[in-house]
């Protein structure tokens, strides 16, 4: 086994894995600290070191709030349970999970970008481990990034400094994380020319915005947005912003610097991490992608609209119970369908919203309530999650692109939470023996099941192929307009080819 190698920066030593048959690199420098005056700049890159790194212990996770700080916190019971785990801002390292023998085997790898609304979250919690991935002959590669006022304040001296970088550090930490794995993984088995980027939630947001950005061509060749809330729409026209202005966030930067009490970056800098990152809490800032001229220039939404992400096969999908909704009388685009709303409301929040398709939109609205007893402020409400990304999927066709979609449905034991939000990275991670939920055969099946799915794309570009046992899995094809294929990653996993309902038809006509 491939117990010790090299990087760019020096010679590093892994540890043995629970499987004996695969070694992992925890807490290896991709790029230098960013505290002091690496604070609020681009990512440098790492420091050489003499001698071989023992890489047995991972780094400390980003700047943020303590993960389980409060135990019963929904998230905290799921896998933010070490209150005490190392937190700093030298937190740019790369986890590897490797089953290759030699600097020969070419393997592919999955580059992996934790979510947390990019606020919180660390490449290394439990449900992350990649050692399944690796059992099946892949490179799995985590990440670490900054977050919140860390990774995605702007100000005006930190322009003034960076004109052609001057915000979303937090993205370009990823980006320097990827371009340091295509670098250096040939030194660990991997294939630099065979790299699939994957993320879930924010990190499934901060993969589109990688497809977007056309430096990237060649960097990586086939991507897996999970959970992301779909790509944003034309109609209905106020659903989730979007990127922001640079100036906007500017100005917002300012503020924060005066709740600092500092008058000045340089002064900023010498802040301590810990006094930051409170001050941050206590603003209840929620720090977005900006449109920084150079890495982002426009929002993934028109991108992806007008075909022009990264031509490489793409496979995304959504949980049935995490949210992402809009309709008449929403509050929260994470908040339930609200059915309450009154026949006048409804119709004024439909003709707001979908400008030249309103009159056809309430005509459907009505005949499905009437079809199925429900009310048309029920039926008018849009679950962008899924809609959306059938009208990603027909915008690719177009360009002769794949796109295999899924959706993540099954029964979850231990609460009445549902398909919720994140639960299926128990599943795809194939790691659900780390979680406290009274999971039984059929999920630990259809764990095995998804793993196979995710590590033969990342293989191939194509999702199929053969179990354990050397059955073949249920057939999953490209979602087309003519064969709108879908798998449905629920109790009895199944592939569908059902067409859709006129509602979602009219909303992709109306999107595309």
């Amino acid at each position: 086994m491939l117990r010790e190698t090299r990087t760019e920066n020096g010679r590093v030593r892994g540890v043995v894995g629970t499987d004996a048959r695969i070694t992992v690199y925890k807490g290896i420098p991709f790029a230098a600290d960013t505290s002091g005056e690496n604070r609020w700049r681009p990512p440098q890159p790492a420091k050489d070191w003499e001698g071989v790194r023992d890489c047995s212990e991972f780094g400390p996770i980003s700047m943020q709030d303590i993960p389980g700080k409060d135990p019963e916190a929904f998230y905290a019971k799921e896998w933010h349970v070490d209150p005490e785990v190392p937190m700093g801002e030298d937190s740019l390292r790369a986890n590897i999970w490797t089953p290759a023998k030699t600097t020969e085997d070419k393997l592919p790898v999955m580059v992996w970008i934790f979510g947390g609304g990019f606020r919180e979250g660390y490449p290394h919690e439990q449900e992350f481990d990649g050692e399944r991935f690796a059992s099946r002959g892949v490179i799995l590669v985590s990440l670490g990034y900054r977050l919140n006022c860390f990774g995605f304040l702007c100000h005006p001296e930190i322009t003034a400094e960076n004109p052609d970088q001057p915000a979303n550090y937090g993205l370009l930490d990823q980006r320097f994380g990827i371009e340091w794995v295509k670098r250096n993984i040939a030194n660990f088995g991997g294939d630099p020319e065979n790299i699939t980027v994957f993320g879930q939630s924010a990190g499934g947001v901060a993969v589109m915005h990688h497809l977007a950005a056309p430096q990237n061509k060649g960097l990586f060749q086939k991507a897996i947005p999970q959970s992301f809330g779909g790509t944003g729409t034309k109609y209905p026209k106020s659903f989730m912003g979007g990127v922001g202005t640079l100036e906007e966030a500017e100005k917002i930067g300012v503020e924060f610097f005066k709740s600092l009490g500092v008058n000045s970056l340089a002064e900023a800098r010498k802040l301590d991490a810990k006094y930051i990152e409170d001050k941050f809490l206590e603003s209840n800032l929620w720090l977005r992608v900006v449109d920084d001229g150079n890495y982002v220039t426009e929002d993934y939404t028109v991108t992806a609209r007008e075909g022009r992400m990264l031509p490489i096969p793409i496979m995304t999908g959504y949980n049935t119970n995490e949210g992402f909704y809009r309709g008449p009388g929403q509050k929260h685009p994470m908040a339930p369908p609200d059915a309450f709303a009154s026949d006048e409301e409804t119709e004024a929040w439909i003709r707001s919203e979908f400008g030249e398709y309103a009159d056809e939109y309430l005509d459907v609205c009505r005949k499905a309530a009437a079809e199925k007893g429900t009310t048309v402020a029920h039926e008018a409400t849009v679950f962008i999650s899924c809609f959306s990304l059938y009208v990603l999927a027909r915008q690719r066709e177009k360009a002769g692109q794949k796109t295999y979609l899924y959706h993540f449905g099954p029964t979850i034991p231990g609460d009445n939470a549902g398909a919720f939000h994140s639960c299926d990275l128990w599943f795809e991670f194939e790691t659900l023996m780390k979680c406290w939920r009274p999971f039984d055969g059929h999920h630990f099946d259809l764990a095995r099941k998804m793993c196979n799915y995710w590590t033969n794309f990342a293989k191939t570009g194509d999702p199929n192929g053969n179990d354990k046992d050397g059955t073949p899995m249920p057939e999953w094809d490209p979602y087309t307009e003519a064969d709108p294929c879908q798998i449905e990653f629920v109790d009895e996993l199944y592939v569908k080819h059902d067409p859709v309902d006129p509602k979602t038809e009219l909303l992709i006509k109306a999107n595309l």
